[in-house]
């Protein structure tokens, strides 16, 4: 959607050289794309979107305890990152 829509802009600017309405239409089109064209915000499931709260406790405590391992395993592998960002951290 987006290829089209770029290469449809491109075209009407370039037409638009000689003819203004042709400048228009290519506004009309960004427009049109900007407030119709993105879908409605809430399609996204609601688990899927990044800060948004956890169905239940349960599935909060399994992303917290991933994120944990995660953060000791990058401690693990690579201490002195993890030491200049604690340094950094604290600042």
């Amino acid at each position: 959607m987006r290829g089209i829509l770029a290469t449809g802009t491109v075209v009407l600017v370039i037409l638009g050289i000689g003819n203004h309405l042709w400048w228009l239409a290519a506004v009309a089109l960004l427009y049109l794309y900007a407030t119709h064209g993105r879908g409605s915000p809430g399609t996204t499931p609601p688990g899927a979107a990044p800060g948004t709260p956890p169905e239940n406790y349960r599935a909060y405590r399994e992303r917290r305890d991933r994120q944990a391992q995660w953060e000791r395993r990058y401690r693990r592998e690579r201490p002195f990152e993890a030491r200049r960002q604690e340094r950094e951290k604290t600042r």
